[in-house]
């Protein structure tokens, strides 16, 4: 979990611009669509819009433009989008997981292929590296919900595997499968999450010095620039001191 956490941190510390949030806010629209168009417009019949409205929320999303997001799911013109995992390897040997949500797969996987390439990575087949990851739920919460032991006691009541606990908020780990039955047992207990979603989670990280981790993190920055990414996840971990000198 350690370089989960520390991958999380130094995104967070970096600061996001607006030109960044507003793709972000492009990319979580996307998201509230495709799940509006595969199920019903409504969030209490729908948990897959639910979920993409409530980590959109998280993230400070207008309400207007949630509501824009889910109207053009009914819109006869709406793109179709596929959800597409990508695989590959970064500097240092370490592994790396894209998922993107396109509508024109050779763009977008040209697209991955080439900020590989330049970053000094591949791109693998798919099942090249997902196999050292566990896909499962991740649902998280801010710290002022209450202190470690509280959540770690609720977590356990709900039925989670791990937790982990900071001074920027808490990490609640599950399996993939109960997802929704957790999130809302925990609900009941600590309120509701910032956000609950699928991750991959690296079963082993991968140590990584100065040098590799600043080819890394141009990597994943320029992977999440690319609009048809909406996620990437990576196994490399770096010390405490690497960390402090990325995030300055």
């Amino acid at each position: 979990m350690a370089g989960h956490s520390q991958f999380k941190n130094i995104m967070h510390r970096k600061g996001r611009q607006d030109s960044v949030r507003s793709k972000m806010f492009s990319k979580l629209a996307r998201e509230i669509t495709v799940a509006a168009k595969a199920g019903l417009p409504d969030p209490t019949m729908n948990a897959s819009l639910r979920l993409a409205i409530q980590n959109a929320k998280a993230q400070s999303m207008p309400k207007d433009n949630i509501d824009r997001a889910i109207k053009k799911a009914s819109g006869a013109d709406t793109e179709n989008y596929d959800a597409i995992r990508y695989e590959g390897y970064g500097p240092g040997g370490t592994a790396i997981i894209v998922e993107a949500l396109t509508d024109n797969r050779n763009r977008t996987a040209s697209n991955v292929r080439s900020i590989f390439t330049k970053a000094g990575g591949a791109l693998g087949e798919t099942g090249s590296v997902s196999f050292s990851f566990d896909h499962v739920g991740e649902i998280t919460y801010k710290a002022t919900v209450g202190d470690a032991d509280k959540v770690m006691e609720a977590a356990i009541e709900a039925g989670a595997d791990d937790v982990e606990s900071d001074e920027e908020g808490h990490w609640i780990i599950c399996a993939f499968e109960s997802l929704g039955e957790v999130a809302k047992a925990l609900e009941a207990t600590l309120g509701e999450a910032e956000t609950v979603k699928a991750i991959w989670r690296a079963q082993n990280n991968v140590p990584v010095d100065e040098e590799k981790a600043v080819s890394l993190m141009k990597l994943i920055d320029s992977l999440e620039d690319d609009d048809d990414v909406q996620n990437v996840y990576s196994n490399f971990e770096v010390s405490e001191e690497v960390l402090a000198k990325l995030s300055a």
